[in-house]
């Protein structure tokens, strides 16, 4: 049973708002009318991202407005950390680099530390609600060291880009529309600033990340872009990390595309970048990349193509806890159980893998599009069967059963 948190739901009153009519609405994005039926009426989960967005398109709306990602009140955690949106958010709207600060600044030895538990604490575990406090702080510190601290001015601007990395992520992961943008124009400014491709690559990715429907034209073209401008530039080992992770985007993006071919051709290139380095897991950017990610973006995109209950083979030798990131293991477990949830046989290990992944980062997983949408959709299909105590807990504490 969907409730007013599924997409089918919102899906319903957009295509009504935009006066048109299932079938009219299914030919538009490419479907059959009984699959917008089963969506709206929620008998079909909205698990991939293809759909998400080519309903989107047809609506003329973001896909943002689709997924939506209300904070459920039955979760504390998802709503502590919603509430600190509002400074991140002024924080934003408020700091530019070269304008007078209206504070001064820390001494740097004091922001520096915040810096570094931020970067291998806070974003670490995808703790939101500690993050929502400390952003707008270092913001306001970070531009204040520029103007006052010119000693440190190149340390204060890589401090920004991770700063303002993590205020689009942690904006962007609880359904915010608009502030992942203006985060990742941010990190563009202080990129340009900082000079060097590898900063410049950065800026790329958190913009690709920031943007909502990877799979457009324009973007998979700035992809494109990006890559051949690092391409000469492959003897720098963080040129390397930015180029490969920008295969893994490209990869996504023909995976939304249904591109089979292409998705594994930047798969094989990514993994043939992270073999070349030292390392398994490399921290420019605290973006992890390497081979085990590579690995982990494997499984998510063979599920996304729709390979469903395979991703199981794919998945058995990949060492999610090798990446030194909550975030990165939760989205592993996530994606594996909506890839087994589209099997009767394996949905008993899909609730096992989506149980551990919101374990291990409930305010990641908790308010994910895709994973609320395969709980709601589990719930569904065993409402005449003996819904486990796991799941159960799951859908309220998501709020997506009534």
């Amino acid at each position: 049973m969907h409730t007013d948190h599924s997409i089918g739901h919102r899906l319903r009153e957009l295509r009504e708002w935009r006066g048109l009519t299932q079938t009219v609405l299914a030919d538009l994005a490419g479907l059959s009318r009984s699959h917008v039926t089963n969506i709206e009426n929620g008998r079909r989960a909205v698990d991939k991202r293809s759909v998400l967005e080519a309903l989107a398109a047809a609506l003329r709306v973001a896909p943002s407005e689709l997924a939506g990602q209300p904070i459920p009140r039955s979760d504390q955690l998802s709503s502590e950390a919603h509430a600190g949106i509002a400074a991140v958010e002024a924080a934003l709207s408020d700091y530019e680099l070269g304008q007078p600060a209206d504070t001064p600044a820390r001494p740097w030895d004091s922001v520096l530390a915040d810096i570094r538990k931020l970067n291998t604490e806070l974003r670490p575990r995808a703790d939101y609600i500690a993050q929502g406090l400390l952003v707008p702080r270092l913001l306001s510190d970070l531009h204040a060291s520029y103007n006052d601290d010119p000693k440190n001015r190149r340390q204060v601007l890589e401090g920004m880009m991770h700063v303002y990395r993590s205020a689009e992520v942690l904006t962007k992961n609880q359904g915010v529309q608009g502030l992942p943008q203006l985060a990742a124009f941010h990190a563009r400014r202080v990129a340009e600033e900082l000079g060097g491709l590898h900063w410049l690559g950065l800026a790329t990715w958190i913009k690709l990340n920031a943007t909502s429907g990877s799979g457009k034209a324009r973007n998979y073209e700035q992809i494109s872009r990006a890559i051949s401008d690092l391409e000469p530039h492959m003897a720098s080992p963080e040129v390397m990390q930015v180029h490969g992770m920008l295969h893994l985007y490209g990869a996504l993006a023909k995976a939304t595309q249904k591109d089979r071919s292409s998705t594994e051709a930047h798969l094989d290139e990514a993994a043939s970048v992270a073999r070349r380095l030292p390392d398994d897991v490399n921290l420019f950017g605290y973006m992890y990349f390497g081979r085990t990610n590579v690995d982990i973006w494997r499984v998510s995109l063979h599920v996304e193509l729709g390979d469903g209950a395979k991703v199981a083979e794919i998945a058995r030798d990949v060492r999610p806890e090798n990446i030194p990131s909550a975030a990165r293991q939760g989205m592993f477990y996530a994606d594996l159980g909506r890839g087994l949830a589209s099997d009767i046989r394996t949905r008993p290990q899909a609730v096992a893998a989506l149980a551990k992944a919101e374990r291990i980062a409930p305010q990641r997983v908790r308010t994910n599009p895709f994973v609320r949408e395969t709980v709601n959709d589990l719930v569904r299909k065993a409402k005449h069967d003996s819904v486990g105590r796991e799941l159960r807990g799951m859908a309220y504490r998501m709020g997506v059963t009534a």
